[in-house]
């Protein structure tokens, strides 16, 4: 297996891949999985997990649950000084040999390395003094088979992030596979991104509910095939219920969240669908972000990713769902303008826009779909 594997740097840290993982479209599951287009998605989590715990009082442990080669883990491990522990598991052994080989190569000490089965490792980590200050769930397609288990690890008070990558789920090609994994179902638009992740974050919401704790979203963040949601675990309290739905008009490009099940469209009359039950509250948390833009600084990544967390800065406060350019132009049957433009006309107009971080040609606004077109 050595001679197959390359070394390659993510941030501050050497890591040993698979060679047909840097070279093939899909990488490859033998002998172990590495996606180096998820190195963004790392770099992000680098930037959270150390916002995340220089506020956080108690044990600064990090579970991955599913762990891979340890590219993550263990770029936690190398790059996070006051990360105390970090539990490297998978089911995979020859995936924990080449975490075990790049955690050496890194002169990296503070790794427990083990051989399991995701849920069965979360579990082993539910008792109070045995959870995670930062629990990550990284699975092929849905986390919703490991949410329960990863809850359960995560301190009151603890991070939980867990990455989706079905897609077609999630986007509603098939729509009684989303409702099984996530209880609800999305409808097909110009703004699935975040209709994905709300998805996501709404079937988090229910799972912790039935845990009695509850969630508050920090940070969620998307890149070509997957998603990722970053919430805080809190002992539930009878706080404002963030569940409900977006409403969706076909005929007029109409859309907002609503905790009522309708299906008339509040502009036009037209039939409109529904999807969700899904998260219509926030999807950051405005003091989180601003300390992520601040210690972005301090670490080797990309250098999209301040760009992209000044834009979630920006729309935090917005409504939820976004327009695109594109769309507004398709309305109008003209050209689309530019983005800059399109936002500067609404605020000429009285309203509030920003671009947003889910989509780089398109805008969130208070303004009504029927407003917009007026406008621009």
């Amino acid at each position: 297996m050595e001679s197959n594997l390359v070394e390659i740097t993510e941030g501050s840290t050497k890591l040993l891949v698979p060679r047909e993982s840097l070279v093939e479209k899909a990488p490859p599951r033998e002998p172990a999985f590495f996606n180096p287009r998820a190195r963004i998605s790392r770099d992000f989590s680098i930037i959270a997990y150390a916002t995340f715990l220089k506020n956080f009082k108690g044990p600064k442990t990090f579970l991955d649950s599913l762990s891979g080669i340890g590219a993550r883990s263990i770029r936690i491990a190398n790059e996070l000084r006051e990360v105390e522990q970090v539990f490297v598991n998978d089911v995979n052994p020859k995936a924990l040999e080449i975490a075990e080989k790049i955690s050496k190569l890194n002169n990296v000490t503070n790794c427990i390395f083990s051989e399991n089965e995701a849920c069965r490792f979360l579990s082993l980590h539910s008792r109070r003094d045995q959870r995670g200050a930062v629990v990550d769930v990284d699975p092929f397609g849905s986390p919703s088979r490991y949410l329960d288990c990863a809850i359960r690890a995560t301190f009151h008070g603890g991070l939980l992030s867990a990455t989706a990558t079905d897609l077609t789920v999630l986007h509603g090609l098939f729509p009684a596979a989303c409702k099984r994994k996530y209880y609800g179902v999305p409808v097909r638009t110009k703004y699935g991104n975040e209709i994905a992740l709300r998805l996501i974050l709404g079937c988090t919401n229910l799972i912790a509910g039935r845990l009695d704790v509850k969630i508050a979203p920090l940070f969620v963040q998307n890149n070509m095939h997957y998603y990722k949601i970053y919430v805080k675990v809190l002992v539930r309290t009878d706080d404002q219920e963030e569940i409900g739905y977006i409403l969706n008009c076909k005929n007029c490009g109409n859309r907002h969240a609503t905790k009522e099940v309708k299906n008339e469209c509040d502009i036009c009359k037209s039939k409109a669908e529904l999807a969700g039950p899904l998260w219509i509250g926030s999807l950051y948390n405005k003091d989180f972000v601003n300390e992520m833009i601040v210690n972005e600084a301090q670490f080797q990544v990309d250098k999209s990713c301040k760009k992209i967390l000044e834009k979630c800065r920006d729309e935090t406060e917005m409504p939820p769902t976004y327009f695109t350019i594109d769309e507004i132009a398709q309305m109008h049957r003209s050209a689309p303008i530019s983005l800059a433009k399109t936002i500067e006309k609404i605020h000429k107009a009285g309203f509030r826009a920003t671009a947003t971080s889910l989509n780089p040609a398109a805008f969130k606004t208070d303004a009504r779909i029927d407003e917009i077109l007026s406008i621009v």
